[in-house]
């Protein structure tokens, strides 16, 4: 069948704290699902909530995310974020001959050298904190700083252009009606810079990240200059990204829940587990992200999906789906292993995560590892929290021990 309702407005704005957006609630309790209009783009699309629904999206060739190029797609910013080269909107086969290739940069000797860079950079991170004494902001010093130095140094980027990618960065995930100008500005800026830095690399290759992926080799196929730049772009958006809002709201998250803390001291080979339960957890952005368009028919849930349809998928209601998480709503270290949609799914999963996992592990176990008294300097409810992009995190979070 196909529903006939009229199309919900989200502006998906929610942003206090680290509580679940009520308009994403009351969305996963609906039976089946539900049409929305998103504040820009031309159109309405589907949303899709449940976790086996969100995985028969991201895995169905039928919905396909390089339809969407060329397209005013319903989303929440008004500049999209993804580039129309980018591997986040390309289709297999071609995605997966550029994942596969880009994952050999990722091999598990790879990651353990990026952990050894991590780790220093982090203890001279904290060496700083450390020695300006309390109170101090962690965002400042920790997870602002870690993701944005890991990045850059991983890439071979410049420590004299760091600044000015960040600010990029920033320009890009905003969300204000008024922004549409400079984040096209901004991205223009990316990609001709990661255009330069490859054709350097090329010339001088180094022992950084963009000549890793610039060696990876499948017989006699490579990425191409084009595709190497906008991997390096794809990687800083979600690299910095992504790891500054997570380690923000991990440590927010325990600084508030002083036994979950006190048993990741007690038991910290318990670690991973417990941060994966907790990414699981945590809403990271606000609403939706990149859109599919249905290129055939297909029925979800018993709607019938129209061939030319937006299909949005909810990444964070997925993880709170209680037929696969029992008390969704409840952090429990000990819940058995499942995976989680926090790095995506499918053919769009991140090829990052093995650096990112690292990058968490070593930020927030050497932090707890180093301040075992670590606490809020503030009431929790101080906390200021961003609420000019799709991100979900705290904007400073001062601390004591």
């Amino acid at each position: 069948m196909t529903a006939g309702n009229e199309p919900l407005l989200c502006p998906f704005d929610f942003s206090e704290g680290l509580e679940f957006d009520p308009s994403l609630a009351k969305l996963m309790g609906r039976d089946s699902l539900t049409r929305i209009r998103l504040p820009y783009g031309e159109g309405d699309a589907w949303l899709v909530t449940g976790f086996e629904g969100v995985r028969q999206v991201t895995s169905d060739q039928r919905f396909s995310r390089a339809a969407i190029i060329g397209t005013d797609y319903p989303r929440l910013t008004p500049e999209p974020i993804v580039s129309p080269e980018s591997i986040n909107v390309m289709d297999p086969p071609h995605s997966s001959r550029l994942r596969h290739l880009a994952s050999q940069a990722f091999s598990q000797r790879q990651v353990e050298r990026m952990r050894e860079r991590i780790t220093r950079l982090a203890d001279t991170l904290l060496d700083e904190m450390e020695a300006q004494g309390p109170p101090v902001d962690l965002v400042e010093h920790l997870s602002n700083p870690l993701p944005r130095r890991t990045i850059f140094d991983v890439l071979g980027i410049p420590e004299a252009d760091w600044d000015r990618m960040q600010e990029y960065v920033h320009q890009l995930l905003a969300t204000g009606p008024d922004s549409r100008e400079q984040a096209a500005a901004a991205k223009a800026e990316l990609r001709a810079y990661f255009g330069e830095q490859v054709e350097q690399r090329r010339r001088a290759p180094g022992p950084d990240l963009i000549s890793a992926l610039a060696a990876a080799r499948e017989g006699e196929d490579a990425l191409d200059d084009q595709e190497l730049a906008v991997m390096a772009l794809t990687l800083v958006l979600s690299g910095q990204d992504t790891a500054t809002c997570q380690i923000s709201d991990i440590v927010y998250l325990l600084l508030t829940r002083p036994a979950l803390m006190q048993r990741l001291r007690d038991r910290p080979e318990t670690l991973t587990a417990t941060l994966h339960e907790i990414l699981r957890y945590i809403p990271f952005r606000k609403g939706v992200g990149i859109p599919r368009v249905a290129l055939e028919d297909v029925e979800i849930d018993g709607v019938r999906i129209r061939a030319g349809d937006y299909v949005h998928v909810s990444y964070l209601t997925a993880n709170r789906d209680p037929e696969r998480y029992p008390d969704p709503d409840l952090i429990d270290p000990e819940r058995p292993t499942l995976p989680h949609m926090t790095f995506g799914w499918g053919g769009h999963r991140c090829i990052a995560v093995p650096m990112a996992m690292a990058e968490l592990e070593v930020a927030i176990g050497r932090l707890l590892d180093r301040f075992p008294e670590l606490r809020l300097a503030v009431p929790p409810g101080e906390i200021r929290w961003d609420t000019e992009t799709i991100r979900r995190f705290p904007l400073e979070l001062p601390v004591e021990w």
